[in-house]
């Protein structure tokens, strides 16, 4: 008895061994993979985040390794939450963080590989030290306000910055800032254009000493003594010195020069980096659901090189933005402030054709069906939205969605929104929609006319009460805040 039991129980073992090998070869490749990358990466910080970043990943895979294949194939290669960031700098004064990048969560992404996000947080009162990237910048001011200022060749621009302040800072101009407040911090999101390496950006600080440490310290003593004509012990002094950080508490003296501190120089640039507020101009669309602020390379000319756009949607609590797509831009949203979700459309072509149970055998084959891509997002929250693919976005229960949303290859996009009283599809012939739909055109019409609001509109939460007419139930709070 019990040697037939073996005989039964073997090949079952044998087949789950395999497969338990097999997944993990599977991991172990990725994880290869991973640290491959990481060897391209310079050596110092930015290599020790992405190991510990192939490692949570590895950790990641184990932690769900009951998960069947094909969920793990259907994660929301769209979607980066707060362990998406890597920490490039932190102290109590501020931090620093950056995305990671986007073609490295997924094919599907390769688009826009080119860009990557970061966030900079600095405390009330403090100094960023000045640096220089290989990349150009968009920056918006989340919260806060401060002064900034950029080094060129032959001249200094000093700019007082506030929320809703966008501004252009070319690659190679040495940037430093101050948060000038009392008792606010300084929140910025930055849009980084990799010009060097697809994907990759560097800082370089040369007004430094050892902590951060200055790229001078690369160089040899003769050349530096040559080049500054200035002797070793007073070099050694200058870049030795420094070891507090890039964020640096200031006094009240130094803070009230820096904030007096004006432009100077000899030629002005081609194109100001001076800011453009989004939020002093008028919205393109607004109700008391919502308001959408937009602007492009018309209203802003410093980002026509970029083929960027920047809009900011604030949607009021328990509302929703319609459902809509975007012709040719990218849209790379971040959540400012606030909670909600997400929904996107997203194809999913199948290698043969399928037919649904609801199906008949004389209706034709299809490859195509589409799989609902939702995430939770809260503050610091990224999601991507590429070209063509629908998406909404609904607000929490008391407190509004604010998102900011950096828009790439933006010249000529069009957005088409697919609800509400602006609704491209209410354009379809008569005989379209009845064909399109398979239904009389009066019964199109009637739900495609049913919103009367445009861009913003109740959500799904206000629309149940609303049909309801009462006030929210126990149930519905305790869904919006779980």
């Amino acid at each position: 008895m019990a040697t037939r039991t073996v005989q039964v129980l073997f090949p079952f073992l044998l087949l789950l061994s395999s497969s338990v090998l097999a997944s993990s070869s599977g991991s172990d490749q990725a994880k290869k993979r991973c640290h491959m990358e990481c060897r391209g990466t310079p050596e110092g910080r930015r290599r020790k985040e992405c190991v510990r970043q192939c490692l949570d990943h590895s950790g990641r895979e184990r932690e769900h390794g009951e998960v069947a294949e094909g969920e793990r194939r259907e994660r929301n290669p769209y979607f980066f939450g707060d362990r998406s960031y890597e920490q490039w700098s932190r102290s109590e004064h501020g931090r620093f963080e950056v995305l990671e990048r986007f073609a490295r969560r997924s094919e599907l992404l390769v688009g826009v590989e080119n860009y990557r996000l970061a966030v900079l947080e600095a405390e009330p009162e403090t100094f960023i030290m000045p640096r220089h990237w290989d990349a150009e910048e968009v920056f918006y001011v989340m919260e806060g306000r401060g002064t900034i200022t950029l080094l060129h060749e032959n001249n200094r621009e000093t700019h007082d910055i506030k929320r809703g302040d966008i501004i252009w800072i070319p690659a190679g101009a040495i940037v430093y800032a101050i948060n000038k407040a009392r008792n606010e911090k300084l929140r910025v999101a930055i849009l980084l254009h990799t010009i060097s390496t697809p994907g990759h950006v560097e800082e370089f600080y040369g007004a430094a000493g050892r902590n951060p440490e200055t790229f001078f310290a690369s160089f040899s003593d003769e050349v530096l003594e040559a080049a500054f004509d200035t002797p070793r012990e007073k070099l050694e002094r200058l870049f030795e010195k420094q070891r507090r950080g890039e964020f640096i508490k200031m006094t009240e003296e130094q803070m009230r020069a820096l904030t007096q501190s004006t432009s100077e120089g000899g030629w002005p640039l081609a194109r100001s980096t001076e800011p453009y507020n989004l939020l002093q101009n008028r919205p393109s669309h607004s109700n008391e659901h919502g308001q959408l602020h937009e602007v492009g390379a018309n209203e802003y000319q410093q980002l026509q090189d970029l083929d960027v756009d920047v809009s900011i949607a604030n949607i009021s609590e328990r509302s929703m933005m319609a459902p809509n797509y975007n012709s040719l831009s990218t849209k790379l949203a971040m959540v400012v402030q606030g909670r909600g979700y997400i929904e996107m459309a997203c194809p999913s072509r199948s290698g043969e054709s399928r037919r649904s149970e609801e199906t008949t055998e004389s209706e034709p084959q299809q490859h195509l069906r589409y799989r609902t891509v939702r995430s939770r997002v809260s503050r610091g929250s990224v999601f991507v939205i590429p070209a063509g693919h629908p998406v909404a976005a609904v607000a929490a229960r008391n407190e509004n969605l604010e998102v900011l949303f950096f828009g790439v290859r933006a010249a000529q996009n069009r957005n088409y929104y697919l609800a509400g009283r602006n609704n491209v599809l209410n354009r379809l012939d008569r005989e379209a929609k009845e064909l399109a739909f398979g239904v009389p055109a009066e019964e199109v019409d009637e739900v495609l006319h049913a919103q009367p609001e445009s861009v913003f509109m109740p959500g799904p939460e206000r629309r149940r009460e609303a049909e309801r007419g009462q006030q929210p139930s126990p149930e519905s709070l305790s869904f919006a805040e779980s």
